[in-house]
């Protein structure tokens, strides 16, 4: 199985959705009766509901005369207290809240939930390859225990400090913070390159680290969140034997009840081993694949962007179920990650992803 590209944002839109998937049952009125409040047009109206402007009373003082004569001030004290206490909208059942049909439902995103999924995609056939070739994009991601679950390109990482947040609440800053692992199988097989393929096969890498990161609510509108993160590996298979230091910056945001999108930006700096180990020719495969001699340094290596789009089948992302999930990425080749012969000679340093899967939500 062949590794995603250098950059390797996580490929799951469910990762999307779990950064903005409501879990607990009061965020379904925030998400699914307002769905209006989506709209960037309609975050202002939103901003008024929550400040509590009443439309109601707006509406009654627009529409009375504007000759009234002024009641007595005993005659209006005796008049308010003959009229009725106005219902109170939190007093309101919850479900009254929820469309027809849907009262009674939990959403799926409580405690506990996991989304599992199957998909396909196109990648480099190497790190700085310019063939491409079909790669399986498996899915996991959820909340076990307190415990966070996300993918990692081939591998995953926990968030020890996952928070039930709500979109659309009043919510402050969280944290994310707990281990990280992945497999790196670059150039151990399916290389594509004839040249490439002679210089030899390389070893896999398990690369073992720590992801740390700060998530900011309501950025932009009342569901949506901004997220800062870095993640530090070192592979402890003696392949490589380097370090990674891969910082990056997501958005998350709902486009309606039924879709979530998420937007990365992130880059990937590595030390020496990892550099001599993916990017030199040294004498031996110069000699087996023609190439020139070439030594490799580390430092920054890729930068890049990911969009992942996830669509719930049932047209509610709350309930659970199927959905639907694209990513579409693009990332750049820095430094002797660009200037090495397999990328210079006999690839290209613009590197894309992109592929489709299915989800189930439980």
């Amino acid at each position: 199985m062949k590794s995603p590209p250098p950059f390797s944002l996580p490929l799951s839109s469910a990762l999307a959705l779990a950064l903005a998937a409501p879990a607990a049952a009061g965020e379904a009125h925030a998400l699914r009766a307002e769905p209006a409040a989506l709209g960037a047009d309609r975050v202002t109206a939103g901003a008024e509901g929550d400040a509590g402007f009443d439309l109601a009373a707006a509406k009654g003082a627009q529409d009375a005369p504007a000759s009234a004569a002024p009641q007595d001030g005993a005659q209006q004290e005796q008049e308010r207290e003959q009229e009725p206490e106005p219902a109170r909208e939190e007093e309101a059942p919850a479900d009254a809240r929820l469309p027809t049909g849907m009262q009674g439902m939990k959403p799926v995103f409580d405690r506990n939930w996991v989304t599992l999924g199957l998909g396909a995609g196109l990648v480099p056939s190497y790190a700085g390859s310019d063939d491409y070739i079909v790669f399986p994009l498996p899915l996991i991601v959820g909340r076990l225990g307190g415990v966070g679950l996300n993918p990692n390109g081939p591998g995953i990482t926990l968030n020890l400090l996952s928070q039930r947040a709500v979109p659309g609440q009043p919510g402050g800053t969280s944290f994310q913070f707990g281990p990280a692992f992945r497999i790196r199988n670059d150039r151990n097989a399916r290389i594509v390159d004839e040249v490439v393929e002679a210089a030899g096969k390389l070893d896999v890498a398990a690369e073992v680290g720590v992801n740390a990161g700060v998530s900011f609510p309501r950025v932009l509108n009342r569901f949506d969140s901004l997220t800062v993160a870095t993640q530090v590996r070192w592979d402890i298979l003696g392949a490589h034997n380097g370090m990674l230091v891969e910082p990056n910056i997501g958005y998350t945001t709902p486009l309606g009840p039924a879709t979530v999108i998420n937007l990365q930006v992130g880059m990937q700096f590595v030390d020496d081993s990892f550099a001599d180990y993916y990017f030199t020719v040294d004498p031996a495969q110069s000699a087996a694949s023609g190439l020139p001699q070439f030594r490799a340094d580390g430092g920054l290596n890729s930068a890049g962007t990911t969009a992942i789009i996830n669509y719930d089948l049932s047209g509610n992302v709350l309930d659970g179920g199927f959905s639907i999930y694209g990513v579409a990425g693009y990332s750049r080749l820095f430094g002797d990650a660009q200037d090495t012969p397999y990328t210079a000679l006999r690839g290209n340093p613009d590197q894309f992803i992109g592929g489709i899967g299915v989800g189930y939500t439980f």
